[in-house]
């Protein structure tokens, strides 16, 4: 498996050879140092450890320099494992969006936007029930009852009500490479991906 740590930039269309606009998401990929190589004599697993994005000095603890200066590089953001990795390299190497190509499928995990505190509507896709109209007093909205008061007097786990949307983790599968820029690392996937503009993604192939 190839991997790497990337920042979605944000989205786009471009037109194939035939005329055809396609949807894309803009993700700058790398560049990725390699901080630790895991095997499993050692660790009991194979895995590259890469940085991605610089960090500030004053934000930098001194268990984090010292584990940084072992791969001579500066402070970064971002530290992922990508389990075993069909990538040979060593410690303080440099990957790169070069380890993909056009036409290529990968997968992309992120963390989706935050929605806060929403309602059943929607957040589970709620209808209502009803008109609307003749003493509805307003329950269209509304989640209908959670559970008996005689049994089980209680609220079963998993019961579908309002709170906190979004900010999860989601793979999205089956991305195709549409085009490469080397000198910008950036990479163009077809599609959607989760998060905002800004946020971090994992690539992996």
């Amino acid at each position: 498996m190839k991997g790497i740590i990337g920042k979605k930039i944000g989205m786009t269309s471009i037109f194939d050879p035939s005329g055809k606009q396609t949807a894309c998401t803009i993700i700058e990929a790398g560049p990725c140092v390699v901080t630790q190589v895991k095997t499993p004599d050692v660790d009991g697993y194979s895995a590259l450890q890469l940085a991605f994005g610089d960090k500030k000095e004053k934000h930098v603890i001194g268990a984090e320099k010292a584990h940084f200066a072992k791969a001579n590089t500066s402070a970064k953001q971002v530290v992922k494992e990508f389990r075993n990795s069909s990538l040979e390299k060593n410690i303080g190497d440099t990957i790169t969006v070069d380890i993909f190509a056009e036409g290529d499928k990968v997968e992309v995990v992120g963390t989706t936007k935050g929605k806060g505190f929403q309602g059943v509507v929607k957040r589970h896709g709620f209808h209502g029930v009803g008109e609307g109209s003749h003493g509805q007093h307003d329950r269209q909205r509304a989640p209908g009852s959670i559970g008996g008061s005689s049994y089980p007097s209680r609220v079963f786990k998993g019961m579908r009500m309002a709170g906190r949307m979004g900010t999860d983790r989601v793979k999205v599968k089956g991305l195709k490479v549409v085009k490469i820029f080397p000198d910008k690392n950036y990479i163009l996937v077809t599609g959607s991906v989760p998060g905002h503009n800004g946020s971090i993604v994992l690539i992996q192939k």
